[in-house]
């Protein structure tokens, strides 16, 4: 058994752990806490959105699960890289590659037949993006599996499907230069936010999630467990930067609410307006991507490390979710639509978006509480066919 077989692997075949095999339980339950997040998000006019990043600042959630990503691929295939070498590595980037296309096309399989059931085929299909299911099967199925068509809220999983075929190569230049690769990732960045550079979708514009953009911060991921940690201890441990991320996050906060009070707006300055406007997620505005790093450097500084808390109920809920983020996310979509219909069909009044919210909850940690139970009683080998 080698190092990296020792350390802990989530049920989604992800290891997460720490450069001395010690499992950061940080990064599940930000996952996690991410993917609730998510879920109330996609529940369309759920006052209960409130609560989540996406008001209170330029970035939201989605930044969180990219850079989480990408800084867990190079824990888990790059740490095991000098005992496993390069071709148990790319094969296994490969196999997580290929579950996360599989789950996608399981995922939109699901969705449209639950929208043909639910809708009877005519209601649901512009807000959910399936009426091509409908309308043009054979081609739509075509696109889907070249990875250039998505339902709507299922955008990301092509971003992510993109970025984990793409990581070997990330990982052979991460490894012959940190330097240059976050570099070479830096420019292709630019390229979107100059040029408009974009990977084209059916059956017209662009792919939501814009992998050539979206790459940045998965790339920042993987160069920060890798060597960005280290590199950066002593910016990290600055108080001046932390004010900087503070007032950052602050002016961000003020930013979002001018969106909903209108008589915030007024005291932005036009010249500040225009520098920041317009803020496209699809091609990770630099504003959104300093907002995240500042989030996530101010979090970073809240909860160390060497956090070893008492895992209290919610925080063990949360770290459940974030160990089956996959799997939680294809649920929290399908669980959203659920929601969707419910506060159209039955009442949208706030109770029942409190209920709807709760419920969807409950039931991505009770599932995600059983793929744990699961791949613990279950240690994957050798099937007979």
């Amino acid at each position: 058994m080698t190092a990296d077989d020792r350390k802990p692997a989530n049920a989604d075949g992800v290891g997460v752990g720490t450069r001395d095999g010690k499992r950061d339980l940080r990064i599940d339950a930000c996952r996690g806490l991410a993917l609730w997040f998510i879920f109330v998000d996609h529940v369309p006019d759920n006052s209960l959105a409130w609560l989540t990043l996406r008001n209170y600042g330029f970035s939201d959630t989605s930044e969180v699960f990219v850079f989480i990503s990408g800084y867990t691929c190079m824990l888990a295939y790059g740490g095991g890289l000098p005992e496993r070498g390069w071709a148990t590595t790319i094969v296994r980037a490969m196999r997580r590659a290929w579950e996360i296309y599989a789950a996608f096309l399981v995922l939109l399989l699901a969705y449209a037949a639950l929208v043909w059931v639910i809708g009877e085929g005519t209601r649901f299909i512009d807000e959910t993006n399936t009426g091509f299911f409908f309308r043009e099967p054979g081609p739509t199925l075509l696109h889907v599996a070249m990875l250039q068509f998505a339902p709507v809220n299922t955008d990301i999983l092509l971003t992510f499907a993109i970025l984990h075929i793409c990581f070997p190569i990330v990982l052979w230049m991460m490894m012959s230069s940190p330097t240059v690769t976050l570099s070479a990732s830096f420019v292709l960045y630019m390229m979107v936010q100059l040029f408009s550079w974009q990977v084209p979708a059916w059956p017209s514009g662009e792919l939501y999630f814009n992998p050539f953009a979206w790459q940045f911060l998965f790339v920042i991921g993987a160069w920060y467990a890798y060597v960005g940690s280290a590199r950066l201890r002593p910016l990290l441990d600055s108080r001046a930067l932390l004010i900087l991320a503070l007032a950052f996050l602050a002016f961000g906060l003020f930013m979002a609410l001018s969106w909903e009070f209108k008589s915030l707006e007024s005291l932005i300055p036009s010249g500040v307006m225009g520098m920041i406007y317009p803020i496209y997620k699809s091609h990770l505005a630099p504003v959104r991507l300093l907002h995240f790093l500042s989030l996530a450097f101010v979090v970073s500084r809240l909860v160390p490390l060497e956090w070893h808390g008492r895992i209290r109920p919610v925080m063990a809920a949360m770290i459940r979710c974030g160990e089956n983020s996959l799997s939680m996310y294809c649920l929290g979509v399908l669980l959203a639509f659920i929601g969707q219909v419910v506060l159209t069909d039955v009442s949208s009044g706030f109770a029942m978006q409190v209920l709807v919210s709760a419920a969807g909850i409950l039931l991505m940690v009770i599932a995600a509480t059983l793929l744990t139970w699961e791949s613990k009683l279950d240690r994957r080998g050798p099937r007979l066919f």
